[in-house]
């Protein structure tokens, strides 16, 4: 049997990982990762880390193993707040979690599981893993979660080869309902804990309210755009066409020239492409929602309803650093034309897709239109269950 280090958050999903490799006969040991740092009173009384770590530790002396608390606080801020800070500055919409996986939990996490002696790390994703082997070299394969509505491969889709070999997800072949009845059967007292929402170190507080600890608030112009505006109608023209991958990717290029002035926000910085809440702007009929920001002139356009066509997309380009790879060797069937499906954000369905790779550029097609396309968010690939690769979109 192996030396498992599980992450333990509190929560019902890594407790019952826990219980499980406990009765496998692992070597078990929990270690609570501390990821904020902050007595500002806006943060610190909302996030819940003190009872998370407390229900933790309960776990583990029921399950009789070791149990530690990590500090990582430092370096989540550098990575992970800090990276957040700039992106919404920059105008990008970023996903924390996705990078939270990748630099702390598969990372730092990995680091200190290591030195403890660790054969593995295990946690409590809705996801599941196996290895095939290819031309003679065996590489580690990224499955979906057994549980469609609980499926978290996408929070994992920067991971590596070498992360991928230390990893162990106990549940990810569970249903969710399966879990809590393991929980009970177990007799954890977290069987019935909700499951926590968003990042521990904002809580219950809006992103707003986070992003101006740092990023001050800014009075610009809401431009509405009606659907028939000129940059909109030339949009959906170059959609409509067969026309080069380059085109597909041009975003829609609205002006305060062709809308009107429809209320006031409180900084660029705060708002992300599709986001309907958050305007406070009413008597519009149907609702509004934000089609593109400009942070440089601090303006957002707004369109009305989920279907206005400047929320579309046929394709998208990923940044500088190009496409990552979680099993480099399923590149051999996406140049052999496999059917490939994608989906930009957490739980969205999957829709079909292809891959385009120049020497200096890489794209992703949609067979069907796709809304909201956000820079700073990650589109992941998939090839039947498999998460193959991913990239952060430009």
């Amino acid at each position: 049997m192996a030396r498992v280090v599980v992450g333990l958050s509190g929560g019902v999903d890594s407790s019952v990982a826990a219980w499980l490799l406990k009765e496998q006969g692992h070597d078990v040991i929990g270690l609570f990762m501390r990821n904020w740092n902050d007595a500002s009173p806006t943060l610190e009384d909302e996030c819940p880390w003190i009872d998370d770590s407390r229900d933790a530790m309960m776990v583990a002396e029921q399950l009789g193993i070791p149990f530690q608390i990590l500090d990582l606080s430092a370096a989540y801020k550098t990575r992970i707040v800090d990276y957040m800070f700039s992106e919404y500055a920059a105008g990008r919409t970023p996903n924390p979690d996705v990078l939270c996986n990748r630099e702390i939990k598969f990372d730092l996490f990995l680091q200190n599981a290591l030195k403890l002696g660790a054969d593995f790390v295990a946690t409590g994703h809705y996801v599941q893993k196996d290895s095939v082997n290819v031309d003679g070299e065996d590489f580690y394969r990224l499955l979906r979660g057994k549980d469609p509505n609980k499926d978290q491969s996408y929070f994992l889709c920067q991971l590596n080869q070498g992360q991928l070999a230390k990893a162990m997800f106990p549940i990810g072949h569970l249903q969710k309902s399966e879990v809590r009845d393991l929980a009970t059967k177990a007799g954890l007292h977290v069987h019935n804990k909700k499951d926590s929402q968003g990042l521990c170190f904002i809580g219950k507080v809006s992103l707003p309210d986070f992003l101006q600890q740092q990023l001050k608030p800014k009075e610009g112009d809401v431009i509405l755009i009606d659907r028939d505006a000129p940059s909109v109608l030339a949009h959906v023209q170059r959609m409509q066409e067969h026309e080069s991958v380059d085109s597909w990717v041009r975003k829609p290029g609205l002006s305060r020239s062709e809308g009107k002035v429809l209320g006031k926000h409180k900084g660029a910085h705060f708002y992300t492409i599709g986001q309907r809440r958050g305007l406070h702007i009413g008597g519009t009929g149907l609702p509004l929602f934000v089609l593109q920001t400009d942070v440089k002139e601090n303006i957002i356009y707004v369109g009305l309803g989920e279907d206005h066509p400047a929320l579309l997309s046929r394709a998208l380009e990923a940044d500088m650093a190009g496409i990552h790879w979680v099993n480099p060797s399923a590149l051999k069937q996406v140049l052999n034309g496999e059917k490939l499906k994608a989906r930009i954000r957490y739980r969205q369905a999957l829709f079909d897709c292809n891959l385009k790779m120049t020497e200096n550029r890489q794209f992703c097609t949609f067979h069907i239109p796709q809304r909201s396309v956000t820079p700073g968010q990650f589109l992941a690939v998939y090839l039947d269950e498999e998460l193959i690769c991913s990239a952060t979109i430009q």
